[in-house]
C-alpha cells in the first residue's frame, strides 16, 4: 500500500475505485469499522463500493493497494457481487459516525463528531485514530459564535460506542454535505443502507423537495416506511413534491384509509392530477402517465419549444417530445393537435410556428391501453415518450420509457440491482462464499501479519 499517514473519511466519498490494470470498479459511498469493547481506535475493515449497477458491495481493505487524492486502487481479484449487509458491531463512518453526539471525558464537554481520520498500523491494518470534533454549545442568540474544529485522538472522546450511536438523537448536516454532490438514485442507494434510526433523522433533516426525489428512487417497502413515520402534514407535502404520476403509485399501495387522509392535506390543485392518475390500474397507460409534459398552443414558436425542453428540471425523456394542443393547455387539454419532435425543432428556423412542425400522424395511446400495448407502442415507433388521449381528444398526460420499464423489471429491481438480472446463478454463490472468507480476514486481522482475530463474542 502507498505510504499515506492519514486520510480523513470525508475526502474517501465518492472517489473514484480503480483495478489493478486501471479498469474501473465504482465509487467509494463509505467505510466499515468493527467497535470494540475497549478504548482502543476502531478497525477499518473495508470500503462500501458502489458499482456501476448500483449494487453496493463489500471490499475489504486488504485489497486496497494505494489511497491517492483523487482514487482508490484494488489488488488482483474479483470484484463479489454480493450485496454489503452491515452486521451487528460494525459502523458505517459516513453514515453514522458524522454528526455523532459524545463528550470529552473529565470535562463532560459535548462534542459533536464532523470528520474521522483512519490511519495504517505497523500490521497494515489501518484503525480510526482520529476524529474531528466541535464542540456543541447550548448558548443561544445572536452573539453565539461557532467553536473551531479540533483533532484528537479517538480515546479521547466518550459515547461512540454501539449502544451509544443507536440511542443518541443525532443530527445529519455533515452527512447531506456529502449528498449535495450525488445524484437522488444515489443518495437513495445510501439511505437504504442505513440503520433505521439514522435514516429517519436523516429524513428529517433533509428539505421537502430533496426528500421527494429520493424517496421517488427508493423501493416501495422503503417508500412507504419513511412515509409511514413522516408526520401527516408533512408526508402531504413530499407527496406534493413528488411527480404526480410517483405520489400516484405511491397512494395506491397504502390503504384506503390513510390514501384518503394524505390526499385530503394536499392541496387541491396538487391532489386533483394525482386522483385522475389512481382511477386508472398501474399496468395501464393511464396509470403510467405522467399528467405534466410539455403543452404548447399551435400559435406558439419555435424558439419557446425549445426553451421549454432546455429545462434543466424536464425529465430527458419527456423533454424529447412537445405536445401541441387547443387551449387549455393543462392536462386534460383542449383538442390534441399532434407532436413535434425535439429533433425537428433543431431544425426548423426559431420565429416559425410550431404548427407548421407538427406531426398529426403518430398514433396516441388510450388511457385504458394495457402495459403489454404500450410497450409495443414504444418498440414500433422507437419513442422515448408517447402521448396519452381519450375519446374526444383531450390529451391526458405522456407515458415516457422510463417509466415503461420500471414496470417490466422484476419489483425489486432496485435492490438486487442489474448483476442478479443478468449474472450467472452458480458464479453468483460462489463469489458469496468467497466475499464472506474476506470480510472474515478482514474482522480478524491480516493472516500472518501477527495481528488479533476477533472472537464470534467480540463480533456480536
Amino acid at each position: 500500500m502507498a505510504p499515506v499517514n492519514r486520510v480523513f473519511a470525508a475526502q474517501l466519498a465518492g472517489l473514484p475505485v480503480f483495478g489493478p490494470d486501471g479498469e474501473s470498479i465504482g465509487k467509494v459511498r463509505d467505510l466499515v469499522a468493527g467497535l470494540r469493547l475497549d478504548q482502543q481506535p476502531p478497525r477499518i475493515l473495508g470500503l462500501v463500493v458502489e458499482l456501476a449497477t448500483r449494487r453496493r458491495v463489500f471490499v475489504p481493505m486488504l485489497r486496497v493497494t494505494s489511497i491517492e487524492p483523487t482514487a482508490v486502487t484494488l489488488a488482483t481479484g474479483s470484484v463479489n457481487m454480493r450485496h454489503f449487509h452491515q452486521r451487528p458491531n460494525e459502523v458505517l463512518v459516513l453514515g453514522q459516525l458524522l454528526d455523532a453526539h459524545a463528550t470529552l471525558p473529565g470535562s463532560q464537554t459535548r462534542i459533536t463528531v464532523v470528520d474521522a481520520a483512519m490511519e495504517p498500523t505497523r500490521t497494515r491494518d489501518w484503525v480510526l485514530a482520529k476524529l474531528a470534533i466541535r464542540e456543541r454549545s447550548s448558548r443561544l442568540g445572536l452573539g453565539r459564535r461557532r467553536s473551531a474544529m479540533q483533532v484528537l485522538p479517538w480515546s479521547e472522546v466518550a459515547g461512540l460506542g454501539l449502544t451509544d450511536l443507536s440511542g443518541q438523537p443525532q443530527g445529519a448536516g455533515q452527512l447531506l454535505m456529502l449528498f449535495d454532490t450525488m445524484r437522488a438514485v444515489d443518495v437513495a442507494a445510501t439511505v437504504r443502507d442505513l440503520p433505521l434510526k439514522r435514516r429517519h433523522e436523516v429524513a428529517d433533516a433533509m428539505d421537502d423537495e430533496k426528500l421527494a426525489d429520493v424517496i421517488e428512487e427508493l423501493p416501495e417497502d422503503d417508500q412507504k416506511e419513511l412515509l409511514s413515520y413522516l408526520a401527516e402534514e408533512r408526508a402531504a407535502d413530499i407527496l406534493e413534491a413528488m411527480s404526480p404520476d410517483d405520489a400516484a403509485d405511491l397512494l395506491a399501495e397504502l390503504a384506503p384509509a390513510e390514501q384518503n387522509r394524505l390526499l385530503e392535506l394536499m392541496e387541491p390543485e396538487e391532489s386533483a392530477p394525482v386522483k385522475r392518475l389512481l382511477a386508472y390500474s398501474s399496468d395501464t397507460a393511464g396509470g403510467l402517465m405522467t399528467p405534466e409534459p410539455v403543452v404548447l398552443a399551435p400559435d406558439s414558436t419555435i424558439a419557446e419549444a425549445l426553451a421549454h425542453i432546455r429545462n434543466a428540471e424536464l425529465p430527458a425523456a419527456l423533454a424529447t417530445m412537445v405536445f401541441v394542443c387547443r387551449p387549455p393547455s393543462a392536462t386534460p387539454t383542449g383538442r390534441f393537435v399532434g407532436v413535434v419532435h425535439f429533433q425537428r425543432l433543431l431544425r426548423e428556423p426559431p420565429a416559425e410556428l410550431v404548427a407548421s412542425a407538427v406531426d398529426t400522424g403518430l398514433a396516441a395511446l388510450r388511457p385504458t391501453a394495457p402495459l403489454a400495448e404500450v410497450t409495443r407502442y414504444f418498440a414500433a415507433y422507437n419513442l422515448a415518450c408517447a402521448p396519452v388521449v381519450d375519446a374526444e381528444d383531450h390529451l391526458l398526460g405522456a407515458v415516457t420509457v422510463d417509466d415503461v420499464l420500471d414496470h417490466l423489471l422484476p419489483e425489486d429491481w432496485r435492490e438486487t440491482g442489474l448483476h442478479d438480472v443478468t449474472g450467472d446463478h452458480d458464479d453468483h454463490e460462489h463469489e458469496e462464499a468467497d466475499m464472506s472468507h474476506n470480510r472474515e480476514a478482514a474482522h480478524g486481522g491480516r493472516p500472518g501479519a501477527g495481528a488479533p482475530q476477533d472472537t464470534e463474542a467480540d463480533r456480536a
